[in-house]
């Protein structure tokens, strides 16, 4: 084994352990007591002080082990350096599920190494679910077993099961791409957030849509996805590490119906 394939385990092993406390803080707080800010004069776009308390842990843990690295943050903003590998971090992607007790939430955690995903961590610690995507595969770890994520393989978009966080995600002419792509589905259903994305990897849904994301909510999620057969891309078929439109499919063959029913 090379040099870098035995750093990259080591950082995948770091990464869990942050995900397991992370998950410890986040199961603290769940429907229990925390407060809420509201970061959007003009609207309501929570945090709480889980969301705080989570990244802060985080945000020290790899500043103290791998202080070389950049960090990639929703909360306490980017440190960018230029560095080999940054770390992304969305402490709880779903603040308003967590807020009102649903635990379609979950911590995010990535890896990127050369402006590349390697590995991502979906955390859900309420339900005893921890979703990997590395060099290995893609993987749900529950109660210390790990079983291989492997998509619908679906290819028929007659059939698919879309997903999408929020109607309220698209306006203008990107809601009436997402409306031609939702009426050429089997189904389409709202809420879920980063857990949509668990579960297309996972073969439950065969799509998700989404457009206004950002880095830390879609790069931790790209090699679980990717690792279980899924394409993921933006609408118009480029790259995600910078967040934005994302559309991503069970199947390539999937994943190209969705493109020509979002083109604008």
């Amino acid at each position: 084994m090379s040099a870098r394939e035995n750093f990259l385990m080591e950082l995948e092993g770091f990464a869990l352990e942050l995900a397991h406390t992370a998950g410890g803080i986040a199961e603290a707080y769940f429907r229990s007591h925390f407060s809420v800010e509201n970061k959007d004069e003009d609207g309501f776009d929570p945090v709480t002080s889980a969301d705080h308390a989570i990244e802060k842990v985080i945000r020290e843990t790899i500043q103290s082990n791998y202080p070389d690295h950049d960090i990639v943050a929703e909360e306490g903003g980017s440190t960018l350096t230029g560095a080999e590998y940054c770390w992304y971090i969305d402490p709880i992607d779903g603040t308003r599920a967590f807020m009102m007790g649903s635990p379609l939430w979950g911590t995010l955690v990535g890896l990127t190494e050369s402006n590349k995903a390697v590995f991502g961590l979906l955390a859900q610690p309420f339900l005893g679910e921890l979703f990997l995507g590395s060099p290995a595969g893609s993987w749900l770890i529950n109660n210390n077993e790990r079983r291989r994520l492997v998509s619908s393989r679906c290819t028929d978009i007659a059939h698919a099961r879309l997903a999408s966080t929020h109607p309220n995600l698209f306006s203008g002419s990107d809601e009436l791409a997402y409306q031609r792509l939702a009426s050429a589905c089997l189904l389409d259903r709202f809420g879920g957030d980063c857990y949509n994305y668990a579960m297309l990897a996972a073969g439950f849904v065969d799509l998700v849509a989404e457009t206004g994301l950002k880095a830390f909510d879609i790069v931790p999620l790209v090699p679980i996805l990717e690792q279980a057969g899924c394409i993921v891309s933006s609408w118009n078929g480029g790259s995600v590490l910078e967040g934005g439109s994302v559309v991503a499919a069970a199947t390539p063959e999937l994943h190209r119906q969705a493109l020509e029913l979002l083109g604008k």
